[in-house]
């Protein structure tokens, strides 16, 4: 494990991702039992001085005061910069002291510029790079960025941020799958009809077009996100929770991974016409500022994908997500197979059992099948409940706490990335394409009528 930050610099300090969810993340850290004290410096093109940031770091914070938070706060500071220019981010990162971490909340295209840029530079020992995904564009981007990295810092000194690992949800998982003999045997072909992984959001675009546009459904989630559930879910017990061997079983179980056909056949898409959701009217997504029709960028993706090894092999695992739908979901839904025999005589429930893990809020289902009351002969269903461990903090203060501590655990390893470009190529493809229909949806529904509701 590497020795903890002392210095956060902020590349992208006055966009969106900074005040919506990294500076609360890092508030949500330092109001944790687990805060360390930190410098805190901002940086980005825009002019702005000290106070002005220090005020914006305040307000984002606000929902998790705490002194060590308003330690922090006071004592930020700003630095203007063009992140592409070499001097600029020389005389930046000389700005830090103690070990530094860049926090790269940036649009992926000027991070990849940025990263160039360092790879010139002679950067301070021990320095800590933290991208956000999308980690490329592509398989080869995605490799080439790596290749770049690798000449910059070693691979246990790059964060490949995903706050869907937290460690909460992360945990969770594993102490279902692999400390509960009763779940383990169970969650393999061919007890295992299909797996469900969904994550449905009431948002709409929310200001994102110039990045989601031109991404959308399933680069945005289905390969930034998803397929890292989806490792997760379907992976061997690894020998422990370290870095090294849980990252190695979630490359193994991705190399595994293909989707179901090649030809777009496996695959859904939609994009939102206008809707209601709860109070607020929404335009069609082609009316949203920055969209651009041309693009037929996909707001709603389905895709079907197979693991090629022993424990999976003929098991769908469909990834679906979507914007501007009525409910919010993030569910990982596993559909038993039905009983190889039922016995004569006993009759009623007919759908098949299912195992609902829900990452937000942390619960947990579980379907059974029982004699019903007054005729045993009768079988009904019951459902098993319980809340899961809720985290300590926000799922980038998770994020935040391990890069801090120099613990790579919730980082996405470099081949990993690359496989999760990889597996969604074919699908890309078809889309672009224009192999699969883009249907509609209306905001606030479900998705397509003719989808069947997950």
């Amino acid at each position: 494990m590497m020795a903890r930050i002392d210095t956060l610099i902020i590349l992208g300090a006055g966009g969106d991702l900074t005040s919506r969810l990294l500076l609360p993340g890092l508030a949500s850290f330092l109001a944790s039992d687990q805060a360390q004290s930190l410098t805190l410096i901002g940086a980005d093109r825009q002019e702005m001085d000290d106070a002005a940031w220090r005020s914006r770091v305040t307000q984002s914070f606000d929902a998790s005061v705490s002194p060590a938070a308003t330690a922090v706060a006071n004592a930020a500071h700003y630095v203007q910069t063009d992140v592409t220019d070499a001097d600029q981010l020389r005389d930046l990162i000389a700005a830090g002291s103690g070990r530094v971490a860049l926090y790269f909340a940036l649009p992926p295209a000027i991070a990849q510029k940025a990263v160039a840029v360092l790879a010139t530079l002679e950067l301070p020992e021990g320095i800590v790079l933290a991208l956000e995904k999308p980690f490329g564009s592509d398989e080869a981007s995605a490799r080439a960025l790596n290749r770049i990295l690798q000449t910059i810092v070693p691979e246990e000194q790059v964060f490949r941020v995903d706050h869907f690992l937290g460690k909460s949800t992360v945990l969770n998982l594993l102490g279902l799958r692999f400390a509960n003999r009763v779940f383990e045997p169970l969650l393999a072909a061919p007890n295992v009809a299909k797996v469900e992984l969904i994550f449905d959001e009431a948002l709409a675009l929310e200001g994102r077009a110039g990045y989601y546009d031109r991404a959308g459904a399933v680069v945005d989630m289905i390969q930034s996100h998803l397929l890292l559930v989806l490792a997760l879910t379907a992976m061997e017990p690894p020998a422990s929770v370290s870095s090294e061997d849980l990252r190695g079983s979630m490359a193994q179980v991705l190399r595994a991974t293909r989707v179901q056909t090649v030809d777009g056949t496996c695959a859904r898409r939609a994009r939102y016409t206008a809707g209601t959701i709860g109070d607020r009217r929404l335009p069609a997504y082609v009316d949203e500022n920055g969209v651009d029709p041309e693009l037929g960028t996909e707001t709603l993706a389905e895709v079907t994908f197979e693991i090629d090894n022993w424990r999976w092999a003929g098991v769908p695992f469909v990834l679906r997500s979507g914007k501007a739908l009525g409910d919010s979901r993030q569910d990982i839904v596993i559909t038993f197979a039905p009983v190889p025999h039922l016995p004569n005589g006993l009759t009623g429930s007919a759908e098949p059992a299912k195992l609902t893990i829900s990452i937000k809020p942390a619960t947990l289902s579980l379907d059974l099948i029982v004699n019903g009351e007054g005729d045993p002969f009768t079988l009904d269903r019951t459902q098993l409940t319980t809340t899961l461990g809720d985290a300590a903090m926000s799922a980038y203060g998770e994020v935040i706490a391990s890069l801090i501590d120099g613990d790579p655990v919730l980082s996405v390893r470099g081949d990993v990335a690359e496989q999760c470009w990889r597996i969604v190529a074919p699908v890309l493809d078809a889309f672009r394409n224009d192999r699969v229909p883009l249907e509609e949806y209306p905001a606030g529904s479900h998705g397509p009528e003719s989808w069947s509701r997950p």
